[in-house]
């Protein structure tokens, strides 16, 4: 029994450590894929104009009055 027990011990420790050096390589990777993307295709920077501004401002009121509306409803209906 003895034998069967440290057969299975083994088995699960080199399980836990496959497992773990797969998810250590994938941060490893993902990190890596993270910084060559943002060095290669920065993100564009949007000019700051009172025209851009001000329609944000009016994008934003539409969308606070959209949600105020849905849980008008919801609170109404329930």
């Amino acid at each position: 029994m003895t034998e069967l027990m440290s057969s299975g011990l083994e088995l699960m420790l080199a399980g836990m450590v496959i497992v773990f050096l797969f998810l250590a390589m994938l941060v490893v990777v993902i990190n890596a894929m993270s910084k060559l993307i943002t060095r290669y295709l920065p993100e564009e920077v949007a000019s700051h104009n009172i025209a851009s501004v001000a329609t944000n401002a009016e994008t934003n009121k539409h969308y606070i009055a959209a949600i105020t509306a849905a849980v008008h409803q919801y609170r109404s209906t329930h």
